[in-house]
């Protein structure tokens, strides 16, 4: 069984090709989506966490470090099926959506924490062993979609998120595929993701919910890895 970690917080890392170096948001945007393999990604993830590990030496409260460590622990979690990174994650976020609440980007990671383990695992398995909330994890997707500023990645995002919950839902995440399409690209992951939601939008259209579930589920951050 695999144990879910955070998935939205790979998509809040700005995607970008390896070079030298590189931001532990950089490295962890590689291992998410160019990573040939789960030994390539685990090595870049483990680089993007002693990046942020620097960072915060000299500066412990960097928001920006702060999250990307968050972020690439619970990636490790993932890959690794590591339930203390999981939860070590979990606290992460929560710390910096406590921090500030209109903080977009800790709202979707808190989000996919807690959704990206119900999609995984199932609703009772994964409050039971994780401690996952359906309905924590809506309020926290719904409130990152409304402070997201017009980001295209947001709203793809939890597109991708909402089909995989229910693939019954294919209004709702047509709409949230559509405002990513129509939305601004401030960086390479938003390019990315909005051409995810492109991609969701032709089976959201066609009404075919199931297929719609199961293409989004390759779309997110390491599904070429889970498929």
């Amino acid at each position: 069984m695999r144990i879910y970690a955070a998935a939205v917080a790979a998509c809040i890392a700005v995607c970008a090709t390896p070079a030298v170096a590189q931001s532990p948001r950089e490295l962890l945007a590689s291992a998410a989506f160019t990573a040939r393999d789960k030994a390539t990604a685990l090595a870049r993830i483990e680089a993007a966490l002693d990046a942020a590990e620097d960072i915060l030496k000299r500066d412990p409260d960097n928001h920006e470090a702060l999250l990307q460590r968050a972020v690439g622990i619970g990636y490790r979690g993932k890959l690794k099926r590591n339930r203390h990174d999981v939860q070590a994650a979990r606290k992460g976020f929560e710390a910096l959506v406590k921090a500030n609440p209109r903080d977009a980007e800790a709202q979707l990671a808190l989000a996919g924490w807690h959704l990206g383990a119900i999609i995984e695992l199932g609703p009772i398995v994964a409050r039971t062993v994780l401690g996952a909330r359906k309905a924590q994890g809506m309020q926290a997707l719904d409130r990152a979609v409304a402070l997201a500023g017009g980001r295209a990645f947001i709203p793809a995002y939890a597109s991708l998120t909402r089909i995989q919950l229910d693939p019954a839902a294919v209004a709702p995440a047509r709409s949230l595929a559509e405002a990513a399409v129509e939305s601004r690209v401030a960086n390479p992951v938003d390019r990315v993701m909005q051409r995810n939601a492109a991609t969701l939008l032709a089976l959201l259209k066609g009404g075919n919910g199931k297929a719609a579930a199961a293409q989004a589920e390759r779309l997110m951050p390491f599904g070429r890895f889970d498929s």
